[in-house]
C-alpha cells in the first residue's frame, strides 16, 4: 500500500534534523524497542506540534505514518505537504469509521502508525483523558503497542504559544506489548481496563523518565 512520498518524508526529516540541532538538539532512547518490520502502533503522550516531527527524527529505521486531526486539511498547501509525509485526515470525536478502517489497512500492511491516545495536546503538568482508538485498534490487529515518553517538545513550541529560546527534546521508546498478552481475564470489561490502565502507567513512566515533570496519576504515591 502506496501512501505519501518517501522522498518527500526524507526531505521533512531533513529539515526538522537540522531544525532541532540550532534549538538544542534531540536524544532518543531505546529506539529499538520499535519493531524493525510489521505493522506497530506508536502511543506517545502529546505536548507539541512538534511531537510527531521528533518521532520521525528518532525512529529512523521505520517511516512513520499518522492520523491527523481533519482541521489541518484546510490550507491546502500544508494539507498537500502532510499527506506526502505520510498522515491522513481523521474527524475527531466522530467515530470516524473510514478513517479508522483505513488505519487498520495500514497496519495491516505492515505499517508503523502514530496515535495520540490523548487525542490533543496537553499542558505538559499530566496526562489527559485517555480516548479507546489504540486500544480497539490493538485489539482489532493483534499487532504491537509501543508507549513513547517525550520532553521538550512542550517548552519549544507548547500548546499555548510560550516558547523557550533552547530546549533539548528527549523521546523515550518503552516495550511493546498486545492486547492479547494484558487480556487474560473472562471480562472484557476488566481486560479493556487492564489495557488502558498498562498505556496510560507506560506513558507517564516513560515521560518522567525522559525529564518530564508529570504529577503522580491518582494511584501513585509521590516520593
Amino acid at each position: 500500500m502506496k501512501v505519501g512520498s518517501k522522498v518527500v518524508y526524507r526531505i521533512a526529516v531533513s529539515f526538522f534534523d537540522l531544525t532541532f540541532l540550532f534549538t538544542g538538539g534531540i536524544t532518543s532512547r531505546n529506539s529499538e524497542n520499535v519493531p524493525r518490520h510489521g505493522g506497530v502502533i506508536i502511543c506517545p503522550i502529546h505536548l507539541s506540534s512538534l511531537d510527531p516531527p521528533a518521532l520521525a527524527c528518532t525512529m529512523r529505521h521505520r517511516r512513520l505514518l499518522a492520523m491527523a486531526k481533519e482541521e489541518l486539511w484546510k490550507n491546502r498547501i500544508f494539507g498537500w505537504i502532510i499527506r506526502q509525509i505520510g498522515a491522513f485526515p481523521i474527524r475527531r470525536g466522530e467515530g470516524d469509521r473510514e478513517a479508522i478502517r483505513y488505519a487498520q489497512l495500514l497496519l495491516e500492511a505492515g505499517n508503523p502508525l502514530l496515535m495520540f491516545p490523548e487525542g490533543t495536546r496537553g499542558s505538559g503538568r499530566n496526562l489527559q483523558a485517555f480516548a479507546s482508538g489504540p486500544m480497539i485498534m490493538a485489539k482489532k490487529t493483534g499487532l504491537p503497542v509501543v508507549p513513547v515518553g517525550i520532553s521538550g517538545t512542550q517548552r519549544l513550541l507548547p500548546k499555548d504559544g510560550v516558547k523557550a529560546a533552547r530546549q533539548r527534546i528527549v523521546v523515550n521508546y518503552g516495550h511493546p506489548f498486545t492486547w492479547a498478552e494484558l487480556a487474560t481475564s473472562d471480562s472484557e470489561k476488566e481486560n479493556r481496563a487492564r489495557f488502558m490502565t498498562h498505556l496510560r502507567q507506560s506513558i507517564h513512566d516513560l515521560c518522567v523518565e525522559a525529564g518530564l515533570e508529570l504529577e503522580p496519576l491518582p494511584n501513585e504515591v509521590p516520593a
